[in-house]
């Protein structure tokens, strides 16, 4: 009996050695001895391997190894970068909001606030994921605001900037979305009978947003909108400004557009 104690409390002490090993080793940094410029390179390699996370990481790594340098600067960015294709949004933006409060003077904040507004544009209309048909415009629009100012930072403070010409496309895009995301509503309250809500909807289309493809539709929600209330002068002001702008315009004579029918174009 006393053997099997002393077995026992033998195996028990065992038992605490290996956990106590166990809680006191440390992971392996395979990056030891490794200059700033290979972790750099190491880092491009996995993410262009998509290997995201460890790319991430090594650029974390990197941010500290050259601290203060024009590189941890460059590991920023591609952290940013790489956060971003890994459909890690938040993560993205908070990574480029520290990156502009820490390097307001960076030669590279045209690429910082396009990249910004780069990460808001997809995630929130889908551009380049939607099928043809999608309205888009449906779609929450406070990501898409944002997004407009990021590229606006760019294409007001860098006129000659390589990213201006894009950005300012994306622009226009994105005041087309806004647009017809008013209009969308405004045809919504329309078909349900909402007319003064519809109208409201409507002149706030073409109040806020010019030359955007979705205000002819904008005037025609007023004319209808007008007709619906008895309204004749209002509806008939309407109607000649439409005309006046949109000579051509098949809404008079066909009505509303099939919900099939994709208002956007791709840029």
């Amino acid at each position: 009996m006393l053997s099997f104690r002393l077995s026992a409390v033998s195996l028990c002490a065992l038992g605490a050695a290996v956990a106590l090993s166990g809680c006191t080793s440390t992971p392996v940094d395979n990056t030891v001895g490794w200059s700033p410029n290979k972790i750099y390179t190491e880092a491009k390699d996995e993410r262009d391997a998509g290997n995201f996370d460890k790319a991430v990481t090594l650029y974390e790594k990197l941010e500290g190894r050259a601290a203060g340098t024009p590189l941890a600067q460059q590991a920023q960015l591609d952290k940013a970068y790489t956060q971003y294709k890994a459909g890690e949004q938040a993560q993205a933006l908070a990574t480029l909001d520290r990156f502009l409060r820490l390097h307001p003077a960076s030669p590279a904040l045209d690429y910082a606030y396009y990249l910004k507004g780069l990460v808001n544009f997809n995630d929130n209309l889908g551009l380049f994921g939607s099928l043809a048909r999608q309205d888009l415009s449906e779609r929450d629009q406070k990501a898409a605001k944002e997004s407009f100012e990021s590229f606006r930072e760019v294409v007001s403070r860098y006129p000659d900037s390589r990213y201006t010409p894009d950005a300012r496309t994306r622009m226009t895009y994105i005041v087309n979305s806004l647009a017809q995301y008013e209009v969308h509503v405004a045809r919504y309250y329309y078909q349900r009978g909402a007319y003064l809500a519809a109208i409201n909807r409507a002149q706030t289309a073409l109040t806020d947003y010019t030359d955007a493809p979705a205000l002819e539709e904008a005037l025609f929600i007023l004319v209808r909108s007008y007709d619906a209330l008895g309204m004749a002068q209002l509806r008939d002001d309407a109607r000649r400004v439409m005309e006046n702008s949109y000579p051509k315009s098949e809404y008079l004579s066909r009505g509303f557009k099939s919900a099939s029918d994709p208002w956007w174009k791709v840029w």
